[in-house]
């Protein structure tokens, strides 16, 4: 059995949410979704090849807002399920663009905390009442996790 040596300095985290990315150079706009996050960058399924170390634009919608990020392409391959796609992964171009990326991360735990919440009481919960609840059982938790 052949072993490969782990790289990454931070643990992945699994979570899919809406993503676009721009490569402005190569006039390329796509949507998809990611795959996985970390602290130091995410990994996202493109039509797209991209090049190491090429600079993108993230951009992840959260209700009426588009966070944007900068982000660098650290490698990309054929995704194995389907090879008419490609796996990119990216790491954060800076310390402030890892901040809104966990940010957003949060936003959207909190937002499907709330819906589950809202099917178990048998009706909406607002989005502030469950910010408070989530906060109240899951922020030491998350921030052990991610930093």
């Amino acid at each position: 059995m052949l072993h490969m040596k782990e790289r990454r300095r931070f643990i992945r985290h699994p979570i899919c949410y809406p993503l676009e990315f721009e490569h402005a150079s190569k006039k390329i706009r796509e949507r998809t979704n990611t795959l996985n996050v970390s602290e130091g960058g995410l990994l996202f399924l493109s039509r797209h090849h991209l090049k190491k170390n090429e600079i993108i634009i993230l951009k992840m919608p959260l209700q009426d807002k588009v966070f944007k990020v900068r982000a660098k392409v650290m490698h990309t391959a054929k995704d194995s399920e389907n090879t008419n796609l490609f796996n990119i992964g990216v790491s954060f171009y800076r310390y402030s663009d890892a901040f809104k990326v966990k940010l957003v991360e949060q936003l959207y735990l909190i937002d499907e905390y709330r819906m589950l919440r809202s099917l178990q009481l048998g009706h909406e919960l607002s989005m502030q009442k469950a910010s408070e609840e989530w906060i109240k059982r899951y922020s030491k938790r998350f921030a052990r996790l991610y930093w």
